[in-house]
């Protein structure tokens, strides 16, 4: 079974749509996440929604998210490491705030599905 660039497009729009369960399905249990907003390495999806729901219990919401550039690798029959930009606008703090950042998101396929294993996202340069 190969890698469906629309598995990474429907995680993409679930996170554009503020959609946090679709969004978490994307994922699997033991996923971690490196986000240059964060001080420390998130090391589960877990610890990623509890930080998540916190940021929403202090105003976050996500607005839109759009996705450019997009690139897919396949790492055998089982690693797909896709790689995009992302313009993505936020309400924090009760303003809305455009970030301009880059994505690597490495899925894994397990049992047929294709979860997300992997999330890093930098700022991108101007």
């Amino acid at each position: 079974m190969t890698f469906d660039i629309g598995v990474a497009r429907r995680l993409v729009a679930a996170f554009g749509a503020h959609d946090t369960a679709a969004y978490f399905r994307c994922f699997a249990d033991d996923a971690t996440f490196v986000f240059h907003t964060t001080a420390q390495p998130i090391r589960s999806l877990s610890d990623y929604e509890q930080l998540w729901y916190g940021w929403e219990r202090d105003g976050f919401r996500v607005l839109s998210c759009e996705s450019t550039d997009q690139f897919v690798q396949l790492i055998g029959e089982d690693v797909a490491i896709f790689t995009h930009r992302v313009r993505t606008v936020v309400r924090l703090d009760g303003a809305e705030q455009t970030l301009d950042e880059r994505e690597t998101i490495v899925f894994h396929q397990r049992d047929g599905q294709w979860p997300a294993v992997h999330e890093h996202l930098s700022g991108a340069p101007e």
